[in-house]
């Protein structure tokens, strides 16, 4: 590979390394209340943020949020576009975690 090879695509790489970022925090704005990946599409396209409402915009970026502890599946439900039943996300709250951890090693009076 010669050197403008290299160079193009470690530019490339970096775009889309940028690219996620930015999308990881509209997902995580957007999830004020637990919502499905398809229901994030919608309103981030609502919004005009993204060309199109495909939950293909959100679930992939979902599925590395939950992966880094960032995003949690709390359930499923059924899909208003689909029917089927799909994942519902919300995002991890470590302060609530951390508290409840610490809560079982208190002991009870």
């Amino acid at each position: 590979m010669n050197i403008i090879t290299r160079e193009t695509r470690q530019m490339s790489f970096t775009d889309i390394q940028e690219k996620q970022k930015v999308r990881y925090e509209q997902i995580l704005d957007r999830l004020d209340k637990p919502k499905t990946a398809k229901e994030i599409a919608v309103e981030l396209y609502e919004l005009g943020i993204t060309s199109t409402a495909d939950r293909n915009t959100t679930a992939p970026r979902l599925t590395e949020l939950e992966k880094r502890g960032i995003v949690k599946v709390i359930g499923k439900k059924k899909c208003n576009w689909t029917g089927k039943q799909v994942a519902v996300y919300e995002k991890v709250n470590y302060l609530e975690d951390i508290i409840a951890d610490n809560m079982q090693h208190i002991p009870h009076i």
